[in-house]
């Protein structure tokens, strides 16, 4: 018996984007790896930044989008926002939630 297609999505999960990344993904393995690398830079983000004014997109998360989009070879940065828009792994590779706004693609000049 054929089953029916089911059209309407659940309005909340309760499966953490953690769980969602199977634990062999290589991006983990690289994920770690990036953050041992930037735990080193942050003292340097930190004198580069000022203390007052508006809040800025962390460069950790910025230089870890770039990353993406050099491993799988997204042609631009408004494609890169697009796939961050609904891609969960990448998502989780920068460190956005799924609730989390998208920056403005000149967020990158």
């Amino acid at each position: 018996m054929r089953g029916q297609q089911e059209r309407s999505g659940s309005l909340f999960s309760y499966v953490s984007i953690e769980d969602r990344i199977p634990s062999s993904h290589p991006l983990r393995r690289i994920r770690k790896l990036a953050d041992q690398a930037l735990d080193r830079l942050n003292p340097t983000f930190c004198r580069l930044y000022a203390l007052e004014g508006r809040p800025s997109v962390p460069p950790e998360q910025l230089l870890l989008a770039s990353l993406l989009q050099a491993f799988y070879g997204i042609r631009s940065e408004r494609l890169l926002l697009e796939q961050l828009h609904y891609n969960l792994l990448f998502r989780w590779f920068v460190g956005l939630s799924p609730d989390d706004p998208i920056w403005h693609p000149t967020t990158f000049t």
